[in-house]
């Protein structure tokens, strides 16, 4: 999975690129996430199969992408993956081209007001209604392992190694 970072706006700020999943999937159907997927057998690594499933859903080439680091192994709850996301510097002002058979929509969001949007929500699944720890963007709720993700992501932005968002151009 990979974890698509820019600069943008005045002073430069980072943002971070999420997906809208389609909402007629099977799995995780409406949900945010980044873009991502299985690992294919022409797959050298993990880090190739971050870099082609992002070309895939969103059209981000991956010569665009500087891959700066990885985050802890995360798992979905229910399906049982296991995520291996990739952290990488991309330009700001891409250009989308969105897979029309997974995603919705992109997200390009400032990593400051996701971390500003903490919270905990109710949400229903499957007839389920639970409580979970979220990130509460204008109308958009990013929880689950996505959100377990950007916990790693924020811990390692603020007290570990900087990353460093700078892309050449």
């Amino acid at each position: 999975m990979l974890v698509p970072l820019f600069l943008a706006g005045q002073p430069h700020q980072p943002h971070v690129v999420l997906t809208r999943r389609r909402s007629d999937l099977r799995r995780h159907a409406g949900e945010i996430a980044f873009p991502g997927g299985r690992q294919d057998a022409q797959d050298g690594d993990l880090t190739e199969t971050a870099l082609r499933e992002a070309e895939e859903e969103i059209g981000l080439d991956r010569t665009h992408a500087r891959v700066l680091a990885t985050l802890p192994a995360t798992s979905t709850f229910v399906t049982g993956y296991v995520i291996h996301p990739v952290v990488a510097a991309i330009p700001a002002g891409l250009a989308w081209t969105l897979s029309p058979r997974e995603v919705d929509a992109v997200l390009e969001l400032p990593v400051s007001a996701v971390r500003d949007g903490r919270s905990t929500t109710r949400i229903e699944r499957r007839g389920i209604t639970f409580e979970t720890d979220a990130y509460i963007v204008d109308e958009h709720i990013i929880w689950g392992a996505t959100a377990r993700i950007i916990d790693h992501l924020l811990e390692r932005m603020i007290s570990g190694e900087p990353l460093d968002l700078t892309v050449p151009g």
